[in-house]
């Protein structure tokens, strides 16, 4: 418990100051809260006093003790105003920040992470967690600290009076933590568990999401639905096992205050009865009675909150301190862009880990400002190829360089700068389709914009639409054809303007009447540039400089389109099949 408390002082960091100054307000507030009380009793007790005396009471010490009253009570809300000024807002600042920081962590780690950790688990930490901390995380130290705070006043208040039963509610009080101890080991032991159960749920309804045009077709609604049922059912057995735990110890919490008021009461008044105690101040520590503990009440709350708050903050730090795949990178400045495969191994995953090899001691050379195509079966290595260039992975053994620099001396976003990407599988922003082909280069001017999206032959469907560049596509492009989405991403790759181009089947979804015509704007827009092109279709690879054949992991052949025709191997195989698919003939 105390060490989740410092870990979220530690977290405000440069606020820190302005919770130290929450501190400080709160307990002034406390101090406000605890002495209308006190004037009240002392007030009601000069009353009887004056009733059993038969003595006249002082009219004017009424009109002070309610002036006095009235003024501890607005001075009482002003320090609260100020602790809610000071402390409400710094988790709003540093959630915000961790999202930020958040997002730049998972866009420098190699894709392997997202193979290891699902987006389930990635979205719960990043909603559920970050949230956790948003809503809970100074809430529950404010009512730890303070309603501890708020004893210490009452009790120095009670030791001024009568030790005995300053004693009484330090007894009370130390009771009650000793349970709170219990429920925050309870909290701590089971909020790992709560956490993944959470995890699982948003797996669950993520998959279950994402698989509903499958479910359909096949209509299989019910069996799509079995493992979101499990998971709901274990995320509410979880959830009940761990209140069911709680209930216990919360329960001693609050005996042990409510025995502690019993006790205080009734010994205020023997004290008065014995003598040692006037009427007022007996009344005054009635009052309290009452009271003194209803600060210490929630704190069973914020030891349970606590428990959950420390798992929550252990999911956002490993985010944000994930395995970066350039934490040694630099920013460099290339001044060439040939690319270089050298002896290159590598298989999906990491370390002993990595699976089945993909690639084999594969070496090459791309040349600057030359266009290389690469094909081969599927699952060969060839998208693996273009993933290793961007260093969307790293090697397992050899080394990639581009421009002379291994891709590892790179930061992720000195090395990407260089590099302009279509991928066979589209994803659009849920934006404005100016605003997706605008992503690349966030400066380019509108007529650019337009340019590269006629280039990219998309401009005339683009106007088209009711609100032309302004058309929101839904998520992933869902409102628009394979085709179009596809355009459109050629568009953000023209514009951004990269030395380096990959086109990994950019020209798979387009249909044969705007095929050639892509091709000519591809050819145009990439002039002088690097390119390297992943496609099956003949005409978007016999008029490259050099073509990788890769079989098997490895490069099975190398040269232009005519030398490879001249050589008995894969490649001729590959044009025989795909003239015959596309009723061509060799001539």
């Amino acid at each position: 418990m105390f060490k989740t408390l410092k870990r979220i002082i530690g977290w405000c960091g440069e606020f820190k100051g302005k919770l130290y100054a929450g501190f400080v307000f709160s307990f002034f507030s406390h101090l406000f809260a605890a002495m209308p009380v006190m004037v009240a009793a002392y007030t009601v007790g000069l009353l009887l006093a004056s009733a059993q005396k038969e003595t006249a009471f002082d009219r004017k010490w009424a009109g002070i003790s309610f002036g006095v009253i009235a003024l501890l009570v607005i001075l009482r809300f002003f320090f609260d105003y100020m602790r809610s000024r000071f402390q409400e807002a710094i988790s709003y600042e540093l959630v915000a920040k961790d999202r930020l920081a958040i997002g730049d962590a998972l866009k420098r780690v190699s894709l392997g992470y997202f193979q290891k950790n699902s987006t389930g688990d990635i979205l719960n930490s990043i909603t559920t967690g970050l949230n956790t901390l948003e809503n809970m995380g100074i809430r529950m130290i404010d009512n730890f600290v303070g309603g501890y705070l708020n004893f210490l006043v009452i009790f120095l208040s009670l030791l001024v009076f009568s030790p005995l039963t300053a004693l009484i509610a330090l007894v009370g009080a130390a009771v009650s933590f000793l349970f709170l101890l219990l429920v925050s080991k309870h909290s701590v032991r089971n909020a790992p568990r709560e956490a993944e159960a959470g995890r699982k749920l948003s797996g669950a309804v993520l998959e279950y999401a994402r698989g509903l045009p499958t479910v359909k077709s096949f209509g299989q609604g019910g069996a799509s639905m079995q493992s979101m049922k499990e998971a709901a059912r274990e995320n509410r057995d979880i959830r009940l096992k761990i209140e069911y735990g709680f209930t216990p110890a919360n329960c001693g919490h609050l005996l042990a205050l409510k025995t502690a008021s019993v006790f205080l009461a009734a010994a205020a008044c023997f004290l008065a009865l014995a003598g040692s105690m006037e009427m007022p101040v007996m009344l005054m520590f009635v009052f309290f009675s009452f009271g003194i503990f209803g600060s210490l009440e929630p704190v069973s709350d914020s030891a349970h909150v606590l428990g959950i708050i420390n798992t929550a903050m252990d999911q956002i730090d490993a985010l944000k301190e994930g395995n970066y795949i350039d934490r040694d990178g630099k920013d460099i400045v290339l001044s060439n862009f040939g690319i270089e495969f050298c002896h290159v191994d590598f298989g999906y995953g990491e370390g002993n880990n990595a699976g089945r090899t993909v690639l084999k001691d594969v070496s090459f050379t791309i040349p600057e400002k030359t266009s290389t195509a690469i094909v081969g079966p599927s699952g060969s290595g060839k998208t693996t190829i273009c993933n290793l260039i961007a260093r969307f992975y790293d090697v397992q053994a050899g080394s990639i360089r581009v421009g002379g620099h291994d891709v590892r001396e790179f930061t992720c976003d000195s090395l990407l700068k260089n590099i302009s990407m279509v991928f066979q599988n589209v994803y659009l922003f849920h934006d404005t389709i100016r605003n997706n082909i605008r992503f690349g280069r966030p400066d380019a001017t509108e007529k650019e914009v337009i340019a590269a999206a006629k280039a990219a032959r998309c401009h005339d469907f683009i106007v088209s639409l009711p609100q032309g560049y302004d058309t929101v596509v839904g998520e992933g492009g869902g409102t628009l054809s394979g085709g179009e989405k596809q355009r459109i991403s050629i568009a953000r790759a023209m514009l951004k303007d990269a030395p380096i181009v990959i086109l990994d089947e950019a020209t798979a979804s387009i249909d044969p009447e705007n095929e050639h015509l892509i091709q000519e704007a591809i050819s145009e827009l990439t002039c002088g540039k690097t390119i390297i092109t992943i496609a099956h279709r003949l005409a978007t690879i016999e008029n490259a400089d050099q073509i990788l054949v890769i079989d098997g992991g490895t490069v099975a052949q190398k040269g232009t389109h005519k030398e490879l025709l001249e050589q008995e191997g894969t490649y001729r195989e590959f044009v025989r099949i795909r003239e015959q698919a596309e009723g061509w003939q060799i001539q």
